[in-house]
């Protein structure tokens, strides 16, 4: 079946449409919500071809980071939040969403840490403190509500603490 459906992949061919089944369902949301980069991957590719994915029926929907800001100081976390909401939005959906939080909330921390990663010094430092602190709003509260006077905090923080480190 498998080479069946790469070689309509490569010829362009559209195979008639079947019934997915809870299992496989439930297996494609799972390995779209690993804390790992192979997770993040191809959760990343289902979401820029998400018509490839209508036989599952998941729910695409975001606010991005709800009520927080999607981008704090500059910091892009749009596409962790992203994911972050699929996860929440389709494990609700099956009923399987107590069982999966933690794990969900895990693959946005690590999500957000992959954004950290591509900065050093006071940023990264920075970076990191807001990436907790959201991961500490959705493992706690099961939302993210971060303001700015928080993040001002962390930024103000993290700059005292290269100071005192001479970083």
């Amino acid at each position: 079946m498998a080479a069946v459906l790469s070689l309509a992949t490569i010829l362009g061919l559209t195979l008639p449409a079947y019934a997915v089944t809870l299992e496989q369902k439930l297996a494609a949301l799972s390995s779209f919500t690993q804390p790992t980069s192979g997770s993040a991957s191809s959760w990343r590719s289902a979401w820029q071809n998400q018509g490839a994915w209508a036989d599952y029926a998941f729910d695409w929907s975001t606010d991005l980071c709800s009520s927080s800001p999607d981008q704090p100081l500059g910091y892009d976390f749009r596409m962790p939040c992203r994911r972050h909401d699929f996860g929440y939005r389709n494990y609700k959906a099956v009923n399987l969403f107590s069982t999966n939080k933690s794990r969900v909330d895990d693959a946005f921390y690590f999500d957000m840490q992959q954004v950290c990663a591509g900065y050093s010094g006071v940023s990264k430092s920075t970076c990191n403190s807001l990436a907790w602190t959201y991961y500490q709003a959705v493992k706690q509260f099961g939302a993210l509500k971060v303001s700015d006077a928080q993040i001002e905090q962390i930024r103000q923080t993290a700059e005292r603490n290269a100071q005192n480190t001479g970083a």
